[in-house]
């Protein structure tokens, strides 16, 4: 089974019932929803989550929620868009598929961007909830 990883943006405040929402509007796989912290902000919480590729309706997201990859190695989420950002801002403003990221360097962050704001966001282990 092929698997996608989704992260659902939400606060300290309202996560618990998104979590249940989550769980019935999704069929998590391998039971574990991961909660991340902004250490900046820490009202605000990501929910990642992996669910069966196969069954994901591309056009049919759960509210504030977006597809990430991640690196295993340096814990670091990001989109495709982020991704490409990220190596026009290190490679002055060129993008080369072939251009090598140092992921230690964005261990433990979110790389997002909403249309040409890039932003990382250093995240922390908040809590695992078994669904």
């Amino acid at each position: 089974m092929k698997t996608k990883l989704l992260c659902t943006f939400t606060d300290m405040h309202s996560y618990d019932a998104e979590l249940e929402s989550i769980k019935k509007y999704y069929d998590i796989v391998f039971d574990k929803i991961f909660i991340l912290q902004d250490i900046d902000d820490l009202n605000s919480l990501m929910l990642t989550y992996n669910i069966n590729q196969d069954t994901f309706n591309t056009s049919n997201f759960y509210k504030n929620t977006i597809s990430v990859h991640r690196k295993k190695d340096s814990n670091t989420l990001y989109t495709i868009n982020s991704l490409n950002a990220l190596i026009k801002k290190l490679n002055n403003g060129i993008l080369n598929n072939n251009f090598v990221i140092d992921w230690n360097l964005y261990k433990n962050k979110i790389l997002l961007v909403d249309g040409d704001s890039y932003r990382e966001v250093s995240t922390r282990l908040y809590n695992i909830k078994k669904v």
